[in-house]
């Protein structure tokens, strides 16, 4: 047997509560093993104080007394521990009520679909439009590349200032050259 085996079964032996063949591996450990027989010694010494002791009798009523003071405890409901606390269960009613409202709740928000709705209308403007201000700042924008351009109109007036000179000529020429 091993320390740890006999360690285990060292009081049941010295009780004398362990079997013939435990009983003989444990005297054949504790002859070759100087600290386990040690241990047994110390353990014997203590065994034979405590018989030395003399055995206290309780009195006469203490068996009474003591079954009278378990009756007057307030009897324990047996499933108290399944009953929470008060604020537990509000939190975990509230918990409850929030999962039955995310799954409840559409997948897209409708503020996500105004947001979308409003972002194809400013699309849709910005597609219409005949004149832009800042031509080189709109050509280098990506999404505008993929416009298809409109069909440009007669009445629109080009940019560049031409339409105003030719207006300004035949103001002049229709006023007889003033």
């Amino acid at each position: 047997m091993k320390c740890e085996q006999v360690s285990n079964e060292l009081i049941a032996y010295i009780d004398g509560r362990t079997t013939v063949g435990v009983r003989r591996g444990i005297e054949a450990h504790l002859s070759e093993c100087a600290a386990c027989r040690t241990r047994a010694d110390e353990l014997r010494n203590v065994w034979t104080a405590l018989d030395e002791v003399p055995a206290v009798e309780p009195s006469f009523g203490f068996d009474a007394r003591l079954r009278q003071q378990i009756a007057a405890e307030p009897a324990r409901r047996r499933f108290l521990w399944l009953v929470p606390q008060p604020r537990l269960a509000l939190s975990m009613a509230l918990l409850a009520a929030m999962m039955v409202l995310a799954v409840k709740l559409p997948l897209e928000h409708p503020v996500a679909q105004q947001s979308a709705a409003a972002q194809q209308e400013d699309f849709n403007a910005i597609k219409n439009l005949n004149v832009l201000e800042n031509y080189d700042v709109v050509t280098k924008l990506g999404a505008l590349s993929d416009l298809v351009p409109a069909q440009v109109n007669d009445a629109v007036p080009p940019l560049d200032g031409t339409q105003e000179k030719q207006d300004q000529q035949q103001n002049d020429s229709g006023n007889g050259g003033v």
